[in-house]
């Protein structure tokens, strides 16, 4: 499978859909999103080009497309082909459970293994032959795999609940509160619409929907600029779903704060195809 066709961005998505494969890059927290797309066709040499260079790369998927994690791992073996120093960083295991993903890569544990104990099928539950291949990947050549998501029970408790919430131990595995910032109006409205579009939605508990969705960005923004300051000679390639990479607001600027140097490069790719 190919992707020698690809669609390179120069303006973000105003949307939470799935688009053709895009670069784009990161943009301001306090942005307004463009209404439109500027679009210009690459080969795959060029989008080597322009993602090897990147301190950090994000490819975001839609998550029940199996093309979609097809694609990464292309994209994967294209950058580990022009530097061998790359870290996977993946949305779909939860930060307490890094020790697992380490236990795996060295070797002490089976692949079963690892999907029993870190709950892999409660916690994601997409099917693991999406995923595997990937680890698989990881594994034969010993690259570092990032867990990155908060714990679903405090993302749950968050949006029930409020922040406040959430007792000391439970704010074990995400960023202190001072450091979930909800003030993107864009990526608010943004996460509105998509809100409304669902038949569970109601404005009595979006700020609490909102909230979480945020505490879940920041969270993986957190542990991405963590890992990158402990290893700056490694590129970061994250794998995280679209909706919280579109537009740079939920994951990349959120990195970007933290990360505050001005050679920090950031570069996204949505998979992906649209009627649009």
């Amino acid at each position: 499978m190919g992707y020698e066709k690809l669609q390179m961005t120069k303006l973000c998505a105003w949307s939470l859909g799935i688009f053709f494969l895009s670069i784009t890059p990161a943009y301001s927290q306090s942005a307004s999103p463009p209404s439109h797309f500027q679009r210009q066709q690459l080969t795959s040499p060029e989008v080597s080009q322009e993602l090897v260079t990147a301190d950090v790369v994000y490819l975001g998927e839609t998550h029940s497309s199996f093309k979609d994690h097809q694609v990464q791992l292309e994209i994967l073996k294209a950058l580990y082909r022009q530097n061998g120093k790359i870290a996977i960083a993946m949305e779909m295991f939860q930060r307490p459970f890094q020790e697992v993903l380490e236990q795996y890569l060295a070797g002490k544990i089976t692949e079963a293994q690892l999907r029993e104990q870190s709950e892999y099928k409660q916690r994601w539950g997409f099917p693991w032959t999406y995923y595997a291949p990937i680890l698989r990947f990881a594994k034969a050549h010993q690259l570092p795999v990032v867990a990155l998501n908060a714990p679903t029970e405090v993302t749950r408790k968050v949006a029930r609940q409020g922040l406040e919430s959430l007792t000391s131990a439970e704010r074990r595995y995400i960023p202190p509160l001072s450091e979930i910032r909800t003030d993107n109006a864009a990526y608010r409205q943004m996460v509105w619409e998509v809100y409304q579009g669902h038949a569970h939605g109601n404005s009595g508990n979006f700020e609490q929907f909102f909230t979480a969705q945020v505490l879940w960005d920041e969270t993986m923004a957190d542990r991405i600029a963590q890992f990158y300051a402990a290893n700056p000679q490694y590129q970061v390639v994250v794998l995280a779903g679209q909706g919280h990479i579109v537009c740079g607001y939920g994951i990349p600027n959120r990195v970007e704060r933290r990360i505050d140097h001005p050679s920090f490069v950031q570069r996204s790719v949505l998979l992906g195809a649209t009627s649009q």
